[in-house]
């Protein structure tokens, strides 16, 4: 744009009025030629002259263009000097810092996998993304963040090995991997009694493409079933040969109806297609990460004693649950994957408290809590006892929970603190525990 308004205005713009002069001149000039044109009449010669007043008009408004061609011609080259000083500046200053990323593991293309995570950024997911990410696989993580949230995984974005995908799993997905976790699922009551027939398609349709992707690439598939198949259960503990006792119909039956099916979808994949299959049914699960509203016994305890607030029981405290640290269930849903076991894996820890007994665990890892324990009226369909029976996990993918409940639970209570000191520095309010406390997911 600056060559163009230069080379124009060498040539004339600024003599314009000159051109217009001598054009005038000429057009005069022309009314009548004394040698040869005085046979043209004069009203057919002075319609083809240029009145004066126009050629003043003329005049006048290259005047203005030359004026406006002037203060544009400034204003370039202000933004020019605007920008040369810019670049110079980027030169100058520093680079701004890489991203720094947590260091992982080196492998060669041999042993390195390209592993689907369906739910990675939520609670679980985000935790099996950083395993695999460390042991120096490449991940993608599938999330649609329904209860999935960027902020747990973002450590790993701009990683060469990582990608997050915004996708739903009830829309088929294509793409090359070895191994997919299907882990996508509303797994906490509010969660999925807020929306039943959006955890049913994800837990059906979902799980139908997520095989049918397997199929095509040839990958194992390994499904984050529930203990919550099981039911109320009438057997105790709960081995992987018990059908359970469950209410088809009950409030909480979109998730455990749901996990059935795909616990079902699986094996029938797995006859028909010969995809190679993986399913953990997955007990009680606490740690950092885990939403402060969802509604489980762990985060709502932990939030009220914090608060000293009254911790809230809902029934007579005496149901019984087995609380695992997140990080053991992450090792154990690598141990299936990788193992040859086809039929389900209880992934639980089988140290078992009452709902009572956990909540004054809590507020007494919790120094000067003042909270007082309360009891509320019971919840439908909410199981009376739930323990694993883990031989099977022990014999077949050499799996037993390391972490001390103590310890995982000192952890999850240093990471509420500090979301609630978040929340109040930015003006949030602190959120209630969810009144389904009593029904809280196995997941």
């Amino acid at each position: 744009m600056k060559m163009l308004i230069t080379n124009t205005s060498n040539k004339s713009i600024a003599s314009n009025s000159d051109i217009y002069e001598k054009n005038n001149e000429q057009l005069r000039n022309s009314r009548l030629d004394e040698e040869g044109q005085g046979d043209v009449p004069m009203e057919a010669a002075n319609k083809n002259a240029i009145p004066d007043d126009t050629v003043s008009s003329l005049l006048e408004r290259i005047k203005v263009l030359e004026d406006e061609l002037s203060s544009m011609r400034t204003r370039m080259d202000d933004a020019e000097n605007r920008e040369g000083n810019a670049i110079n500046d980027d030169i100058v200053a520093p680079l701004p810092t890489t991203k720094s990323f947590p260091s992982v593991r080196y492998r060669n293309e041999e042993t390195r996998k390209r592993i689907l995570i369906t739910g990675g950024a939520g609670f679980v997911g985000s935790h099996l993304v950083d395993k695999l990410m460390l042991d120096g696989h490449e991940v993608i993580a599938l999330d649609n963040y329904f209860t999935g949230r960027k902020k747990n995984i973002e450590h790993w974005i701009g990683h060469p090995n990582f990608e997050m995908v915004h996708h739903d799993v009830v829309n088929p997905y294509f793409v090359e991997v070895d191994q997919i976790y299907h882990l996508a699922s509303p797994a906490s009551p509010p969660h999925y009694m807020y929306n039943p027939v959006k955890t049913i398609k994800t837990n059906t349709l979902g799980t139908i493409n997520m095989l049918g992707l397997a199929k095509r690439v040839k990958a194992t598939v390994l499904l984050a079933s529930t203990s919550e198949v099981y039911g109320d259960p009438e057997v105790h503990p709960q081995p992987e040969t018990y059908w359970g006792h469950v209410n088809t119909i009950g409030p909480r039956a979109c998730y455990d109806e749901g996990k059935r099916v795909a616990e079902s979808l699986m094996v029938a994949y797995n006859k028909q297609e010969n995809v190679q299959i993986r399913i953990a049914r997955i007990f009680n699960t606490f740690g950092p990460r885990m939403h402060m509203n969802d509604g489980r016994v762990v985060s709502n305890f932990i939030i009220q004693a914090l608060q000293d607030k009254p911790i809230t029981i809902y029934g007579n405290g005496t149901q019984t649950r087995s609380f695992q640290y997140v990080t053991d269930l992450v090792d154990g849903l690598i141990a299936l994957m990788n193992s040859n076991y086809s039929l389900p894996v209880n992934i639980g820890n089988p140290e078992e408290h009452t709902i009572g007994q956990f909540a004054t665990i809590i507020r007494d890892l919790i120094p000067g809590s003042t909270s007082e324990i309360i009891n509320q009226e019971s919840q439908q369909d909410d199981p009376q006892q739930r323990r694993p029976d883990i031989r099977r996990a022990a014999e077949q993918i050499q799996w037993r929970p390391q972490i001390l409940m103590k310890d995982g639970l000192l952890k999850t209570i240093e990471y509420f603190r500090a979301e609630i000191d978040r929340n109040k520095r930015g003006g949030k309010p602190v959120p209630e525990p969810v009144r389904h406390a009593g029904l809280e997911s196995r997941r």
